[in-house]
């Protein structure tokens, strides 16, 4: 694989509804796409860092200066034997996993079109289907957060998340159990509570949920092990999740029982598919988390989500949950009974909207091998 050129380009999507977690709310998003040229074959990829280094360290106008000024130039020209070989080139760069997992991605793209496989097949999932759940954020009243619950069940949804931060927890999670004693129901803080609010949290045990999403410090490993030793309920890690190591690390000291896998988060497929084989072999479920992508991220998390490991309902969902209009053909649907069907033309097995990214797109620039 030569990589004869790669093309960045911003584009501005507003998002049809609001998203809030408990580090703030979210209107729109800003979208870095990242379009490489391999031997005449085009594969596409998506940085999901947010506008502001809120979720983690990257963000959006960050993310375009690593790519413009470090990880492009360091790939343009290469010659790789695969995608995967571009993660250990880019490897002298510490972090900016966002940005880096762009580019990777996106040569796994144009690798699955050159040898005709979908992507799903190359990365050796197994499933012909996956689950889905959706994510719900934090809303402007309890009743608003029902409505928007019954919503997503009626169309077949598996497994309902809800955003919690202090203030916006117990009473929200009793009037959803109240409603709906039986849904498979779960609930993300983002790194909202600390250690002080163990006992607060030990109360989260009696709404059978089936995990509570990282709960304390984004970057910790080690006090999640003590809180979940006083707790009945699952925690699931994600953000302190960076690498195959710290999920063996996590494992090592039952700091969970589930994880969450976030392709963007651990810096592209290829540590993706590590942090899975790591789970399976200590028997931690894994499901695939979502960061508001347009329809090309949402398509590596897909064929990502078709690993054996994924037996959880994931934050994969249909392209109309976010989008007016999304950019790829077709978007991506859910059955009513909350399912995605794999896809079997070559790479990520949707085609890409060119003509909408061009209308969208605030700047754009092509990286190219010198002559």
């Amino acid at each position: 694989m030569k990589i004869e050129s790669i093309t960045l380009r911003e584009i501005q999507m507003p998002l049809v509804h609001f998203f809030e977690t408990s580090f703030g709310r979210t209107t729109h998003r800003r979208i870095i796409l990242v379009q490489v040229l391999c031997d005449g074959v085009v594969g596409w990829g998506e940085c999901v860092a947010g506008e502001g280094p809120f979720f983690n360290e990257e963000w959006t106008d960050e993310a375009w200066a690593t790519l413009r000024t470090y990880l492009c130039p360091m790939l343009v020209g290469s010659n790789l034997n695969s995608a995967e070989q571009s993660a250990e080139r880019m490897g002298k760069i510490r972090g900016h996993r966002m940005a880096k997992a762009s580019i990777e991605n996106a040569l796994w793209d144009a690798e699955a079109k050159q040898k005709q496989l979908p992507l799903w097949k190359l990365l050796g999932g197994t499933r012909q289907e996956i689950s889905c759940g959706v994510s719900i954020g934090i809303q402007d009243s309890v009743e608003q957060l029902l409505g928007k619950i019954e919503t997503e069940l009626a169309a077949g949804y598996q497994r309902i998340k809800v955003k919690v931060k202090p203030g916006w927890d117990l009473d929200v999670l009793q009037r959803i159990r109240s409603q709906w004693p039986n849904i498979l129901l779960s609930c993300d803080a983002n790194s909202a509570y600390t250690l002080d609010d163990v006992v607060r949290l030990r109360e989260f045990d009696a709404f059978n949920l089936l995990m509570i999403e990282q709960p304390l410090w984004s970057d910790d490993i080690y006090q999640h092990s003590h809180l979940q030793s006083h707790l009945r309920t699952a925690i699931c890690l994600d953000e302190s999740i960076h690498t195959a190591r710290s999920a063996a690390m996590a494992a090592e000291l039952k700091s969970c029982r589930i994880i969450n896998i976030k392709v963007g988060r651990v810096g592209g497929l290829s540590e993706a598919k590590r942090v899975h084989d790591v789970c399976q072999q200590h028997s931690i479920p894994v499901w695939c988390g979502g960061m508001l992508e347009s329809g090309i991220g949402r398509a590596h998390n897909i064929a990502l989500s078709s690993l054996a490991n994924f037996t959880l309902p994931g934050d994969v969902s249909a392209s109309k949950r976010y989008w007016a209009q999304d950019i790829i053909s077709p978007e991506v649907e859910v059955s009513s009974q909350g399912t995605i069907a794999m896809r079997s033309e070559p790479g990520i097995g949707y085609q890409v909207d060119e003509q909408r990214i061009e209308k969208l797109t605030v700047r754009k620039e092509t990286i190219r091998t010198q002559n």
